[in-house]
């Protein structure tokens, strides 16, 4: 007889694991670190995954039936940004993504190299590892090609750690005075509605089908952000309240940190100086971008070099709210990157590491 479909196996030990990632958001958010519900959970489970995972169920894995929903809530949020007004106003900005385009080949390519030949990282950790943006993404897309996970992750989470901790730092220096977070500012385009909840499902519901259904790279996230985009497109955009947008960080951050298991230590020591040196090249090359943009896009350095600094969205909007750096501009090109950057490696993924 076919067995009957039971809940998620070592719940008890999850919702545990869920707790340690709790404690870990809220002690980086008081010691204002960048994305702390994010990051926070990772770097609080990651010793566990590292040094304790012994004390575990035998082979135990973070849930996927758990994993899923919430990566496909955060696909959701960014697909909201794509109004009507972002779409209008591309025709005007075809120098500018172009640039992103020229972007996100020539780091992926820098990084590859890189990681490949200098880091000693076999083909699929090496390529994966090196992408400009996509942090979800190319690590599903990594884990689907046979990519060392644990190297993958964290040269994934130090590029965004290092981009939104330098760059701010950066800019203070030249500037003179700090710039970087703003604490509480909300994406959402329209107000939350208690329709925005039934929605949200329909969203999740069909943007799960339709992304397995059609293969779509790293389906569990882009399923959704299409569909997200497409009801934003129609005038019935999607606004989510900052708990939920919290919740799924915590256990997106927090599956992620458990898939540390096995990482050495000398991995993550070549890891931290191999990212120095990838954040190094990126971030020149965003410079010079920026430097041959000023004249046709009529956009002060700041604003364009923040464009090209390959971190989160969310934090480098942030960071040009802060310097009133125009942040729809900013947000705008940062999520066209993504975009770029999700197909280049879609498109990889299907040629050369045969992922279905």
């Amino acid at each position: 007889m076919p067995r009957a479909r039971h809940l998620p196996p070592h719940l008890p030990q999850t919702a545990f694991l869920l707790i340690i990632g709790l404690v870990g958001a809220v002690l980086a958010e008081a010691l204002g670190l960048p994305l702390p519900f994010l990051l926070g959970p990772l770097l609080a489970t990651a010793p566990v995954a590292i040094f304790a995972s012994a004390r575990l169920p035998r082979g135990y894995s973070f849930p996927t039936d758990v994993r899923v929903p919430f990566i496909a809530l955060i696909g959701a949020v960014i697909g909201a940004q794509v109004t009507p007004e972002l779409v209008a106003s591309l025709h005007d900005l075809l120098p500018s993504l172009a640039a992103i385009v020229a972007f996100v080949f020539l780091a992926q390519g820098l990084n590859y190299v890189l990681f490949r030949y200098i880091g000693g990282y076999d083909a699929a950790t090496a390529f994966y590892s090196g992408a400009p943006g996509g942090l979800i993404e190319s690590i599903a897309m990594g884990e689907a090609s046979g990519a060392d996970q644990p190297t993958l992750i964290a040269q994934q989470f130090l590029r965004i750690i290092f981009v939104i901790t330098l760059v701010p730092m950066g800019l203070s220096l030249w500037l003179g005075y700090p710039v970087g977070s703003a604490g509480g500012l909300s994406f959402n385009t329209v107000p939350v509605t208690p329709v925005m909840y039934p929605q949200a499902a329909v969203i999740l519901g069909l943007g799960l089908v339709a992304g397995r259904a059609l293969r779509l790279p790293a389906w569990q996230l882009t399923g959704a952000l299409l569909v997200s985009a497409g009801f934003a497109l129609l005038g019935a955009p999607l606004a989510l309240p900052n708990w939920m947008v919290l919740l799924a960080q915590l256990v997106v951050g927090t599956s992620l940190g458990m898939r540390f298991a096995g990482l050495k230590l000398r991995t993550l020591r070549r890891s931290l100086w191999l990212s120095l040196v990838s954040i190094t090249l990126m971030l020149a090359l965003g410079a010079a971008l920026a430097a041959l943009l000023v004249a046709p896009t009529e956009q002060p350095f700041k604003t364009l070099f923040i464009t090209f600094a390959p971190g989160g969205v969310n934090e480098m909007a942030l960071v040009a709210l802060s310097l009133e750096a125009n942040p729809a501009f900013v947000t705008l090109h940062h999520i066209f990157r993504i975009i770029i950057t999700v197909l280049l490696l879609g498109v990889v993924s299907k040629r050369v590491f045969k992922v279905d």
